[in-house]
This record gives C-alpha cells, sequence and structure tokens, in this order.
C-alpha cells in the first residue's frame, strides 16, 4: 500500500472512531430554558384522616383516562418497620379519582420499596419492589458483628400483578430475589425498577438500582420468562440503572437508562435501534403521549449526580417522533434550590387531559400539573 493511500485509509479510520466516540460519549449542553405552560396544584390527593404521604416513584393512569393509581411507601421511605421486623399496616397501593378522593387500597404486607407501577389495558395494576427484609447490621457497626435476626417471612424483589380490586393474579421472581454473590435465576430480580406489558400480555421488567446488574426480562403473559438483555455499563446496549419504561406508537421499548443520562430504544426482542436523547437529561421516569410526546423527569441532577450541576432538575417535554435531535418544548423546573437529595418528580404519567402527575420521593408528595 502507497503511503498516500495508507494515510487516506488511516484518515477514514480516525474518522470513524472519531464519530464513534462522540456517539458514546455525546457533549450535550444543559437544556435549562424551555418555557413552563404549567402551574402547580399541591394537595390535591386526599389522604385518609391520620395518614400522610410517603415517598413515591410510582404513578399511572387508570384505564378511564383520569383516575390515578400510586404505590406509596407508607409514610415514609420503606414499608418495613425494621425496629420491628414487620411490614407496616397500611396499604401500599392507592386509587384516587379525577378529584383526588382515595377510592381503593390495598397491598399490606406485601412489599418493602415500591418502585415501579403499570396499568394493564384491562385495569389490572402491576407493582415492583425494589428492596428486600433481610437484615442488615447498623451504620457503623463492625463487619463481624452478628446480625439481627431473620423476620418471620422473606419477601422483596418481587413484581406483583393484582386485579383492579386488589387480587394477587400473578407474582414474578422468587421472595428476597437474587441475592449478591449467590447464583441467580434468571428469572428473579436483584431491584426490579419499573415493569410494562404489550399489547400481547407480554411482560418487561427493568432491573437494576445502582448493584453489579441492569438489565431487561421479557416474560410472556403467564409469567414465563423469555429472554433477558443488557449488561451494566455505558456502552450502547448496555445499561445504568434502567429506571423508567414506555412503549412508543410503533411499539418500541423507550428505556429511561438513568446513571448513563439518557434514553436508549430497543425492539421487542432486545435489538438496539437508538440511543441518545441526553436534551431531556437525567430521566428518572418517563411517560409517552399521544403523538409520540416525551415527558421525562429529572429528580438527581445536582447533589445526587454532581457532575450535573448545571442542569436544573424537573420535568422536560418534547416529541420523540422528531428523532434524535428532538427539541425540549416545556420544562416544569424544581421548584427546590440546592437540595441536598433527591427532589422533584421520579414517577410521571399524564391523564387524557394532558394533567401531568409527578410522584416524588425526596418530597414525598405527588403533584399536579395543569396547562394555564
Amino acid at each position: 500500500m502507497s503511503r498516500s493511500l495508507f494515510a487516506i485509509v488511516l484518515l477514514i479510520a480516525t474518522a470513524g472512531l472519531t464519530a464513534a466516540s462522540r456517539q458514546l460519549a455525546p457533549t450535550q449542553a444543559p437544556t435549562n430554558d424551555a418555557p413552563n405552560p404549567y402551574r402547580t396544584e399541591e394537595g390535591w390527593a386526599k389522604m385518609p384522616e391520620g395518614r400522610t404521604w410517603g415517598a413515591t416513584s410510582a404513578v399511572d393512569i387508570d384505564p378511564d383516562g383520569v383516575s390515578i393509581w400510586v404505590a406509596e411507601r407508607c409514610g415514609a421511605n420503606s414499608c418495613w418497620i425494621t425496629a420491628e421486623r414487620r411490614p407496616s399496616p397500611l396499604d401500599v397501593v392507592l386509587k384516587f379519582d379525577g378529584s383526588g378522593r382515595l377510592v381503593r387500597s390495598f397491598g399490606q404486607g406485601l412489599f418493602i420499596f415500591p418502585h415501579g407501577i403499570h396499568v394493564d389495558r384491562d385495569g389490572n395494576v402491576w407493582v415492583t419492589d425494589g428492596r428486600d427484609n433481610y437484615p442488615t447490621r447498623g451504620r457503623g457497626a463492625a463487619a463481624d458483628a452478628p446480625l439481627p435476626p431473620m423476620p418471620d417471612r422473606i419477601i422483596g424483589h418481587q413484581v406483583y400483578k393484582f386485579s383492579p380490586e386488589g387480587r394477587v393474579l400473578l407474582t414474578l421472581g422468587r421472595a428476597g430475589g437474587n441475592r449478591p454473590n449467590e447464583p441467580a435465576d434468571p428469572a428473579s430480580f436483584y431491584q426490579p425498577n419499573d415493569v410494562i406489558t404489550n399489547d400481547a400480555g407480554d411482560i418487561f421488567v427493568a432491573e437494576g438500582h445502582g448493584g453489579a446488574n441492569a438489565r431487561i426480562v421479557k416474560f410472556d403473559r403467564t409469567g414465563r420468562f423469555l429472554k433477558a438483555w443488557g449488561s451494566r455499563g455505558s456502552a450502547p446496549g448496555q445499561l445504568d440503572q434502567p429506571h423508567g419504561l414506555a412503549f412508543d406508537s410503533r411499539g418500541r421499548l423507550v428505556v429511561a437508562d438513568r446513571s448513563n443520562n439518557r434514553l436508549q430504544i430497543f425492539d421487542q426482542e432486545g435489538n438496539l435501534l437508538e440511543h441518545g436523547y441526553e436534551q431531556f437529561s437525567r430521566l428518572s421516569g418517563i411517560w409517552i403521549g399521544p403523538g409520540d410526546v416525551l415527558y421525562g423527569t429529572d429528580s438527581e441532577s445536582g447533589s445526587v449526580a454532581p457532575d450535573r450541576k448545571a442542569w436544573t432538575r424537573g420535568i422536560r417535554v418534547g416529541n420523540l417522533g422528531e428523532g434524535l435531535t428532538a427539541k425540549v418544548t416545556a420544562f416544569i423546573p424544581d421548584p427546590a434550590a440546592n437540595p441536598p437529595s433527591t427532589s422533584a418528580a421520579e414517577g410521571i404519567a399524564v391523564d387524557r387531559e394532558g394533567r401531568i402527575y409527578g410522584a416524588e420521593v425526596g418530597p414525598r408528595a405527588l403533584k399536579r400539573y395543569i396547562r394555564r
């Protein structure tokens, strides 16, 4: 090969590597300046007398288009009472009508850390549990200090399907989940974040909240394990805290790849189609409405993700159908200034009237946003 031809080949190869590097590690300026056409409504959902809101990252819309389902952490950030080694006596899954009146509740004693929720086409309610109740040593205890006694019953790291009335119809995963450093059952979980079903009833679970695992798990409608894809990392197709799931109008599975600060889009067999959309920021929760309008929540930029101090937390809105260069057309900023931990919405849902619901972990609230 002549020197000139070698130089041309090297230039092409280098350009390809440079383009690939840009694709893997894109540079995106913060998108904090879109207008906010919404007003905030607080306290619209009424808890029973004597009960206060706990942390919640789980909100979805009933098939009637206006009722709201929430999975709430029992007035705290956990439904496990550690000092008493028992679950909270409170119901976890709550349904509110459009006026904010509580009309149904269930799920007591089943959850440690309700995290994700999905209401399917038949009105069945799916909820993921992201922790377990195995005993742990207290903060500051020696590594060889005796563990507290085991609870009477191990729960956690499972996915439940309830009827609209609260009857358990299906349970995915073994109680207590796949323990770290122990043999893993591919059909069980450790820290499942979210769940969604397709038109055929197939089930997709996003797993991994910061541990070694990060994958999407697919089951058929009966709960039979079909396949899984993904591993922890930042390359295309790899995941780091796959925190939220949604389908677009073409049936593509959209994943909020939170710790990679991006979306990844797969077909329903796990083939990667697109990755990017960093303009929507560090996404904890996503909702895709008619016309492929994307609503995405950033609840961590800043104190939780200190390399993102220039990004303002809040809810960003844009059209996913415009492709990777989609514009952020609306932004509801987090009102908290320099919060020390998570704030603003993690979970998000939008009703048929276009009202946005934000489920908040740090502030322990369910806010509603209505167009001005």
